[in-house]
C-alpha cells in the first residue's frame, strides 16, 4: 500500500510529503495522525532543526479534506468527520505553536485543509503557481482549520471577501492577506529544499526569495473594505451592486451562488473570531460550527452538486438569504456539551521561533 504521507529526514530537516497526488493530496484522518506523529517525534529530536512540508505531484500542496467521506457522513448521520476534525484542528494548533521552523511550500493548489496544514506555519512560501482559497461556502460549509482566524486578521475586509466568495488568490494576494510570507519561483523550490537540509532557514531563503507577480486585491481595497464592512450579508450584496465597479458586481453574483446559510454563518464566524483571542479559541468555535454543519442539508447538497454529481446546480435550503433566520445561525454556535467540545490549551506567553 502506498504511504499517504512520506516521512523522512534529510540533513537538518524533517520532510513531510503529502502523497495522494491523484486526489490532489486531500487530507484524510490517517494522514493527519501521521503528520502529528512525525511532528511530535521531531519536536525533541536535536537532529531535526527544521520541518518542511510539501505535496507530491505537480498540481498542489493539498486541495483540502476528503470531501467524499464528509459527504457520506453528512448524508447518513455518521460522526467520523467530527473525529477527523477534532484531530485535524489539534494538528493546526500544534503547527502554529511548533517550537522549530515549519516551512510550508504552498505551491499550486492550497485550499481548505491545505491552508490549515500550511498557513499556520513559521515560514509560508508561495510561488507563481499558488492558488490559495477557503472555498467552503460553495459546498454549504464554513471556513475552518483556523481559516476564520487567519482571514479575520487580514487587512481591512479582505478576509471577509475571500471567506464569503471563496475566491482563490495568487502569490501576491496571499502575501497581502497574511496567508504567506515569501515568494519563491517554483523552479527554485527543489534547490531551496536541498539548502534547507544543510543550512539555516534564513540563509537558505536569502538566495531564493523574489518579487511576486502583481496581484489583484490591492487595487480593489476601497470597495472591498466599504462593502464588506456591512453588518449583514444582504447589505454586503446591496453595497457591492451599488458600487458601479464591475469586479464588485461580479462578487455579488458569486455570493448569490453560495449557500445562504453558509454565508450568514461564515460572516458571524469571522466577526466572532476577531474577539476570541488566540487561534485555539477560534478552532474551538470552528469545531462547534463544523459539527453543526455536519447535520445540515446544505452540506450534503453542496458536495453532491460540486463533487459527486458535478452538475454545479445546488438546491440550497433555505434557497435565499431572507429564509435564514438569526436562530438558524445561532444554532451553529450552540455549545456541544462538556463531553463533545474541543478544548485546546493556549500558552499565555508565546515564544518566537528562532530561524
Amino acid at each position: 500500500m502506498t504511504e499517504e504521507v512520506l516521512v523522512t529526514t534529510e540533513g537538518r530537516t524533517g520532510r513531510l510529503i503529502l502523497n495522494r497526488p491523484q486526489a490532489l493530496n486531500a487530507l484524510n484522518h490517517p494522514m493527519v495522525l501521521r503528520v502529528e506523529e512525525a511532528l511530535t517525534a521531531w519536536r525533541d529530536d536535536p537532529a531535526v532543526e527544521t520541518v518542511v512540508i510539501s505535496g507530491a505531484g505537480e498540481r498542489g500542496l493539498c486541495a483540502g479534506g476528503d470531501i467524499r467521506a464528509i459527504h457520506e457522513d453528512a448524508r447518513t448521520g455518521g460522526m467520523a468527520s467530527a473525529d477527523f476534525w477534532r484531530d485535524e484542528y489539534r494538528l493546526n494548533a500544534l503547527i502554529a505553536r511548533y517550537p522549530k521552523p515549519y516551512v510550508a511550500l504552498m505551491d499550486g493548489i492550497v485550499m481548505g485543509g491545505g491552508v490549515g496544514i500550511s498557513a499556520h506555519g513559521t515560514v509560508r512560501i508561495v510561488t507563481e503557481r499558488s492558488r490559495v482559497a477557503m472555498p467552503e461556502t460553495g459546498i454549504g460549509f464554513v471556513p475552518d482549520v483556523g481559516g476564520t482566524y487567519l482571514l479575520a486578521l487580514a487587512p481591512g475586509e479582505l478576509g471577509t471577501h475571500l471567506a464569503l466568495t471563496g475566491t482563490p488568490v495568487g502569490a501576491a494576494d496571499a502575501l497581502l492577506c497574511g496567508l504567506a510570507d515569501h515568494f519563491v519561483p517554483a523552479e527554485r523550490l527543489d534547490r531551496l529544499v536541498v539548502e534547507l537540509a544543510r543550512t539555516s532557514v534564513h540563509d537558505a531563503l536569502s538566495a531564493h526569495v523574489g518579487q511576486a507577480p502583481p496581484g489583484a486585491l490591492a487595487a480593489h481595497r476601497e470597495w472591498i473594505d466599504h462593502c464588506y464592512a456591512a453588518d449583514t450579508v444582504e447589505e454586503i450584496i446591496d453595497r457591492l451592486r451599488a458600487t458601479g465597479v464591475a469586479a464588485a458586481k461580479e462578487a455579488a453574483a458569486t455570493l448569490n451562488t453560495k449557500s445562504p446559510t453558509a454565508l450568514k454563518v461564515t460572516l458571524a464566524s469571522l466577526r466572532r473570531a476577531r474577539g476570541l483571542g488566540p487561534l485555539e479559541r477560534v478552532l474551538e468555535q470552528e469545531y462547534r460550527v463544523s459539527c453543526a454543519a455536519l447535520t445540515s442539508a446544505d452540506l450534503v447538497e453542496g458536495i453532491r452538486a460540486q463533487v459527486v454529481d458535478k452538475d454545479r446546480t445546488p438546491r440550497w435550503s433555505p434557497a435565499d438569504l431572507a429564509g435564514v433566520t438569526g436562530e438558524d445561525v445561532a444554532r451553529y454556535f450552540t455549545p456541544l456539551g462538556a463531553d463533545r467540545e474541543l478544548r485546546l490549551a493556549a500558552p499565555d506567553l508565546l515564544q518566537e521561533v528562532p530561524w
